[in-house]
C-alpha cells in the first residue's frame, strides 16, 4: 500500500493520511457580506475523510477580492459563517487550514466599487469574470510603503480571524498570479524601492507577510503556496534562472520561520525545481503535481513513495469525489467532475457527487 495512506503529522495535528484537498475556487459564498453558508460547511465536511482540506481563496479585506461571491475573512459575519465550516470538518475528523488570497490587480472595479491594487501600476492582459459579463482587467493603483504596510497588517487580521473561526492555520496564496505571486514576478513588479527589482527585493513582501502571520497566531498555524514560471493572471516568469533564483531565495528566508508547511503548484517542465525546493525546505511539502490536461489522478501518489514530496493535493478529484482517499486505496471508480458547475450555482456539481457504496 502506498506511503499515502499512512498517518502524518502536522503543525501538533494528526492526519489520517496524506492526502489534500487543494484549495479551489467555488463562488458559493452567499451568506451576508460574502460569508459561508450551511452549504458550504455540508461540501467540506463531505471531503474532511481525516485528511488536510486547505479551503478555497479568501479574501483578507474587500480590496482583496477579486472575483464574485468569494468569501471573506475580515467581518464577524464571515468569521461565524467560517465557524459552520471548521465545526463540521473537524467534527468529521478532518484538518483545515483557511487559505487567505489577496487577488491585488487580478479584480475590477464593478465588484466592490474599489480599485485593484498591485505592486506596479501595471495592467494584466486579458478580462476578468463579472456579473456583468467578462471585463478588461484595470491598471491598478500602486501601492505605496504606507499600504503595503496596510496591506500586511490585513493578512494578519484576517489570520487572527480564521484563528477565531476554528481554523487549524492558514495558507498564504503566493501562488497563480495573485498579490504576494505579483510581487515575486519581475513583469508585475517593477518598483525601483526596497519592494521590487532584484529577487532580493522582490521576495520581501511573500517573507514580511509570512513573518507578520506567523508571529500573530504562531508559524506552526501557518503555510504558504507557491507557483513557480506559473502564467496565470498574466504573470511572466519565463526566465528559468531569474526563477531559480527568486524562489531558492525566497525559500531560504522562509526556511527558519519554521513554518507548518511549503505548498507548491507545479508549472510545466519544472520538475528539477521542485525537486531542489523540496531539498532546501527543512519542512513539510505539499506538492500539487503538474499533470498536463488529465487531473493528479492514483499514479500520482506515487510521488509520496519516492519522496518528491511529504503530503499530495488534489484539486478536480476531490471535488467530483467527496471520498476520494478510500477511491485512490481501491483504484477508483471516479466520478468526473461538471466543469459547467465549477463556479456559482447551488448544491449540483457541489454537494451532489456520490460516494462509493458499501
Amino acid at each position: 500500500m502506498s506511503k499515502a495512506f499512512e498517518p502524518y503529522e502536522l503543525g501538533g495535528k494528526r492526519l489520517a493520511h496524506r492526502i489534500v484537498m487543494a484549495p479551489m475556487t467555488r463562488s458559493r459564498a452567499y451568506g451576508p457580506g460574502q460569508s459561508p453558508t450551511d452549504l458550504m460547511a455540508t461540501y467540506y465536511a463531505q471531503r474532511a475523510n481525516g485528511g488536510l482540506i486547505i479551503t478555497e481563496g479568501t479574501q483578507p479585506s474587500e480590496v482583496g477580492q477579486g472575483y464574485p461571491d468569494t468569501p471573506g475573512i475580515h467581518s464577524a459575519e464571515q468569521v461565524a459563517g467560517w465557524r459552520k465550516v471548521t465545526d463540521a470538518v473537524h467534527a468529521e475528523g478532518g484538518a483545515v487550514f483557511l487559505q487567505i488570497m489577496h487577488t491585488g490587480r487580478v479584480g475590477h472595479p464593478s465588484l466592490r466599487g474599489l480599485q485593484p491594487v498591485g505592486p506596479s501600476a501595471i495592467a494584466a492582459k486579458g478580462q476578468i469574470y463579472t456579473h456583468e459579463g467578462p471585463k478588461d482587467f484595470v491598471t491598478p493603483t500602486e501601492l505605496t510603503e504606507q499600504d503595503i504596510t496596510a496591506t500586511i497588517a490585513d493578512f494578519v487580521s484576517a489570520a487572527r480571524n480564521a484563528v477565531k473561526a476554528g481554523f487549524d492555520g492558514v495558507e498564504l496564496h503566493g501562488a497563480n498570479g495573485y498579490l504576494i505571486h505579483q510581487f515575486l514576478a519581475p513583469n508585475s513588479n517593477q518598483r525601483t524601492d526596497a519592494w521590487g527589482g532584484s529577487p532580493k527585493a522582490r521576495i520581501r513582501f511573500a517573507v514580511e507577510v509570512a513573518k507578520a502571520v506567523a508571529e500573530a497566531i504562531g508559524p506552526d498555524k501557518v503555510g504558504i503556496r507557491i507557483s513557480p514560471a506559473n502564467p496565470l493572471g498574466d504573470i511572466d516568469e519565463s526566465d528559468r534562472t531569474d526563477v531559480e533564483q527568486t524562489y531558492t531565495a525566497l525559500v531560504d528566508a522562509l526556511a527558519p520561520l519554521g513554518l507548518a508547511y511549503l505548498h507548491q503548484m507545479e508549472a510545466p517542465e519544472i520538475r528539477d525545481l521542485t525537486v531542489r525546493l523540496r531539498k532546501q525546505w527543512p519542512g513539510t511539502f505539499i506538492l500539487n503535481p503538474f499533470t498536463g490536461t488529465e487531473p493528479t489522478g492514483p499514479g500520482e501518489l506515487a510521488l509520496v513513495d519516492d519522496s518528491t514530496t511529504d503530503l499530495i493535493a488534489y484539486g478536480a478529484l476531490y471535488l467530483a469525489n467527496p471520498d476520494l482517499p478510500a477511491r485512490l486505496k481501491a483504484g477508483g471508480p471516479f466520478n468526473t467532475a461538471d466543469r459547467a458547475t465549477s463556479f456559482g450555482g447551488d448544491h449540483r456539481g457541489y454537494t451532489d457527487y456520490p460516494a462509493l457504496t458499501g
